[in-house]
C-alpha cells in the first residue's frame, strides 16, 4: 500500500463552521494538520507523537497556497486527502483536498513542511525513517 496518498472520510462538525452554517476558512487548516497527523501515524511507527516529542524533529510551514473552490456545510461527508507533490532534501511539498462525496473539489492547499531540530530549530535533511517511508525504500 502506498503511503504517498493518503485518504480519510471525514464529516464536517458544527464546531467548524460560522454563523451561516459552512466551514469558517481556518477550521479547513486544522483539518489538514489532523489529516497529517494521522498520515504519520501510519508512516512511522513512533507516530507524530513520537516524531515531535521523542525524536525531537519539527515540521513546520514554509510555503503554503490554498484555493476555495465551493462550500461545505455543517453534516456534510467529505474526504479528506494528502498526496506527496514533492520530496526535497529537507522538505516535502504535500496537496491536501477536501472533496465531496460527488468527487467536487471543495478545498485545496499546497503546503510545504520543512524538517528541523527541535533543538536547534534549524532546517534539516529529512530524518532517515521519515526519507526511507517516503521514499518506500528499505533503510540501511
Amino acid at each position: 500500500m502506498s503511503l504517498l496518498k493518503f485518504t480519510r472520510p471525514y464529516k464536517i462538525h458544527f464546531s467548524e463552521c460560522d454563523p451561516a452554517g459552512i466551514v469558517f476558512y481556518p477550521q479547513y487548516f486544522v483539518m489538514f494538520n489532523n489529516l497529517l497527523e494521522r498520515w504519520f501515524d501510519a508512516l512511522l511507527p513512533e507516530g507524530f507523537a513520537g516524531y515531535i516529542l521523542d525524536q525531537r524533529f519539527g515540521l513546520p510551514t514554509v510555503h503554503l497556497e490554498a484555493e476555495f473552490k465551493a462550500v461545505s456545510r455543517m453534516g456534510d461527508e467529505v474526504q479528506l486527502e494528502l498526496s506527496v507533490e514533492r520530496i526535497g532534501r529537507k522538505s516535502i511539498t504535500l496537496r491536501q483536498s477536501c472533496i465531496g462525496m460527488n468527487g467536487e473539489l471543495r478545498m485545496q492547499v499546497t503546503q510545504t513542511y520543512v524538517t528541523t531540530s527541535l533543538e536547534t530549530h534549524q532546517a534539516i535533511a529529512i530524518p532517515d525513517a521519515l526519507y526511507h517511508a517516503l521514499t518506500q525504500q528499505q533503510p540501511v
